[in-house]
């Protein structure tokens, strides 16, 4: 089931990645797409902005834990890419340890002070209780959904990306059938459909679990890699920390965007949360082809074969570019349709307000794919650092259209926050990757010399 990525087309590679990618993407995508239509349509307009007032810290906190499960990954796709298998495994090893006391601190700050977070946030009070209760139990489930994360991330550094995809695709429809039980049986109202989310995402980490030990023997790991070695550590938080903390500065800005709109009202907070599930679904090819491209640089940059790096940023990127015309065409005639599908009140003033957000975020598409491709390759190919920079100027943008555009604008200038945010991002990461490069390629230069 692994895949070597440092011969053949680019274009084949990433595509044949990616595809399985984006399956499990959108069916991790479905989880939240059946919460919200459960939601809205069964609890009304005030539990589903009671949802969506959680989104921009539960990208904060669950952004932190995925970027550093994803960064733990990449030493061990670079040391698969130079098949040098019992030093991967020593990095697999250490970054289960550094995982789990990661997951201990975290579960437990956040949900011993998530009420804090909320009344800090402005969290509108007609639906502050159904935000915490949702939020405090995906806080709770924060371990099941780091083993998810990083035994996933694992599998794909060595080119398996279909094998997560089963394991999601299986605990998708258990989340569709909890939440209706959880939600409409036993009445738990929203914290019926966190709970849902909870249980399905510790199945499908315990399913991959299962798979490594029994299919996967290159990642069995022997008594002496268990050893703490402070060496394989130390690289794998300067892969994992600046990788986590790029969502999680990136986050900042969205929670500044979210305070904006949580003063806006309960109308503004809903028919933007609407908007982010289909937009959530829409951007899953970028997030695909972003993941892709780490794995790809890893295990290019592993094996020596820089040349082969620009032909996977230009393969990627066309493919981002033709994407993004087509959700262009679905949002603009089918945003009002699909916002529709998550509620049944809040009148026609909601509907346009979302169709207004969905339009604007589609439109920048483009700018999109550059960040998630570039970005991606450039921690992939092992230089995380930079990813804060851009998570640093991203979380400038959103800040800035909080505080000078949303006053004045009202809901168009939350419509444009993230777009602003895409621009800074590429105005620094495309130089940025054509620098690091160039740095790889100095460092092969004095080798030789």
């Amino acid at each position: 089931m692994t895949k070597d990525m440092t011969h053949g087309s680019p274009v084949k590679l990433i595509l044949g990645f990616a595809l399985p990618l984006l399956a499990g993407m959108l069916f991790q995508q479905l989880y939240n797409l059946v919460d919200t239509m459960i939601v809205g349509r069964f609890l009304g307009v005030t539990a589903l902005a009671g949802v969506g007032a959680t989104g921009s810290i539960n990208f904060l906190v669950l952004g932190f834990c995925m970027g550093v499960c994803t960064g733990f990954s990449i030493p061990v796709a670079q040391r698969f890419g130079a098949r040098e298998e019992s030093r991967m495994r020593e990095f697999v090893a250490n970054g289960i340890l550094l995982s789990a006391v990661f997951a201990a601190v975290i579960t437990t700050v956040t949900v011993c002070f998530c009420r804090d977070i909320l009344t800090m946030m402005n969290t509108p009070q007609d639906c502050f209780e159904e935000a915490y209760h949702y939020i405090v139990v995906i806080f709770a489930g924060i371990p099941f959904m780091i083993l998810y994360n990083l035994l996933s991330g694992y599998l794909r550094s060595l080119g398996d990306s279909k094998t997560p995809l089963f394991f999601l695709i299986l605990s998708s429809l258990l989340n569709v059938a909890l939440d209706l039980v959880l939600i409409l049986v036993f009445d738990l109202g929203v914290m019926g459909a966190s709970l849902a989310t909870v249980i399905s995402q510790a199945i499908s980490g315990l399913l991959c679990l299962a798979w490594i030990v029994l299919k996967v023997p290159v990642l069995h790991i022997a008594a002496d890699e268990w050893r703490v070695r402070r060496k394989r550590m130390l690289e794998l938080c300067a892969c994992g920390v600046p990788m986590g903390l790029q969502y999680s500065i990136t986050a900042i800005g969205s929670v500044v965007l979210q305070v904006a709109v949580n003063s806006l009202g309960s109308l503004a907070v809903a028919a933007m949360t609407a908007a982010m599930k289909v937009l959530n679904f829409l951007a899953c090819p970028f997030d695909a082809l972003g993941s892709t491209m780490a794995t790809y640089g890893a295990q290019n940059v592993g094996a020596s074969r820089y040349e082969r790096l620009n032909r996977g940023v230009w393969a990627a990127s066309a493919m981002g570019f033709a994407y993004s015309a087509l959700a262009f065409t679905v949002a603009w005639f089918f945003g009002r349709s699909l916002t529709q599908m998550f509620v049944t009140d809040g009148g026609a003033e909601l509907i346009e307000l979302a169709q207004m957000y969905m339009v604007t975020q589609v439109a920048f598409y483009p700018l999109l794919t550059l960040v998630n491709v570039v970005r991606f390759m450039i921690q992939g190919m092992g230089f995380s650092m930079f990813a804060i920079i851009a998570g640093v100027l991203e979380m400038i943008a959103r800040s800035l259209a909080a505080l000078v555009l949303v006053p004045p604008l009202g809901f168009p200038g939350v419509c444009l926050g993230s777009p602003l945010a895409w621009i800074f991002a590429d105005a620094f990461l495309i130089p940025a990757y054509f620098r690091c490069k160039k740095r790889l390629m100095g460092k092969v230069h004095h080798l030789h010399i």
